[in-house]
């Protein structure tokens, strides 16, 4: 038999027009009762008959979830997504929408994907997981006022653009200062991207800590290319440093690779502090010391910010400070 809204409707007791509310997420009726009888439709196996509230509302009832370019091995490896999309899916869900993963290895493809994706109706709005200068995916949705929400701040337009973040600054400045609480005086900032706002912010972050201990700060190390691996050992020697923050856990196994082949050992001659806490934290020893962010938070607060827009309801910019702490392991020693 065909559960309808009648039904639902008497079994929450309520009227069969709370429930339609519910269905279309009306702003009238507050989350408990979204809650209560959402759960209640799916006990009850009641599914609403979404193609004709779409063509009602000429919504796909679909959110499109933008990855950067997938042009390297620790990008596609890199669970920081996976754990954005789960949270975006589960939103979603709870808005009883779908999602669609936009993703290529260049930007040119990625960028064609949106623009297919935004023209053919497939989705209402996306959420850009990403944030880097001169991002043409951003300028294309700003300019055609798709809605969208960035993940991480934006590197330009930042009263227009919807966007949710943590404080990379604060994470670069406390992870130097945990260096420093152990006796470090030289310490480097190593990366393998550097056109992403979360590299400068970090970078920033490390920077303050290191000027407000009255120690020298150095340039960044970007590992982008062949011989930039070549000039590590190099690097370390001239600085004299006894240890370093990389910018995620991924990018920090790396280096740990290229110190053991140049001589060094992690941590008796260099100290290592890392970002994410990801499953990679813990794969071999030594296990990384690393900041835990909760991902999951950013991931979810983007979806409830683009449903806001989507239903044209005032929605700004947001920055969110994402609950964190920095989870020592085996890659930090005090240095005496």
């Amino acid at each position: 038999m065909t559960i309808t809204v009648k039904d639902v409707a008497k079994k929450a007791g309520v009227s069969p027009s709370t429930v339609s509310r519910v269905i279309n997420d009306h702003p009238s009726i507050s989350p408990e009762t979204k809650k209560r009888i959402r759960k209640m439709m799916d006990q009850m196996g009641y599914v609403p008959n979404i193609t004709a509230r779409n063509l009602g509302k000429q919504r796909a009832n679909s959110l499109g979830v933008i990855l950067p370019p997938l042009d390297s091995k620790e990008r596609i490896g890199n669970p920081l997504y996976l754990e954005l999309i789960n949270a975006i899916n589960e939103t979603a869900h709870e808005y009883q929408v779908t999602t669609a993963v936009a993703s290529a290895k260049s930007m040119e493809e990625l960028l064609a994907n949106v623009i297919r994706m935004h023209r053919q109706k497939q989705v209402d709005g996306f959420v850009l997981t990403y944030s880097e200068k001169g991002d043409p995916i951003s300028e294309y949705l700003s300019t055609h006022r798709v809605p969208f929400t960035l993940i991480g701040r934006p590197a330009e337009k930042e009263t227009e653009i919807v966007y949710v973040d943590n404080d990379n600054q604060l994470l670069g400045k406390q992870a130097t200062e945990f260096l420093i609480e152990k006796g470090h005086t030289h310490i480097l900032f190593a990366s393998n991207v550097n056109q992403e706002v979360l590299f400068f912010e970090r970078y920033f972050g490390y920077q303050e800590a290191l000027m407000l201990a009255g120690h020298p700060t150095h340039q960044p190390v970007t590992l982008l290319n062949p011989e930039d691996y070549e000039l590590f050992p190099e690097v370390v020697k001239k600085a004299n440093a006894t240890a370093i923050v990389a910018i995620d856990d991924i990018f920090a196994l790396r280096i740990i690779q290229l110190a053991n082949l140049h001589g060094y050992q992690v941590p008796e001659d260099l100290s290592v502090v890392s970002f994410n806490n990801s499953i990679f934290a813990t794969l071999v020893h030594p296990y990384l010391t690393s900041v835990d962010i909760d991902i999951s938070d950013l991931g979810r607060l983007g979806t409830q910010k683009l449903m806001e827009q989507i239903d044209e309801q005032s929605c700004n910019g947001v920055q969110l400070v994402v609950p964190h702490r920095l989870i020592q392991r085996e890659t930090v020693i005090e240095r005496i």
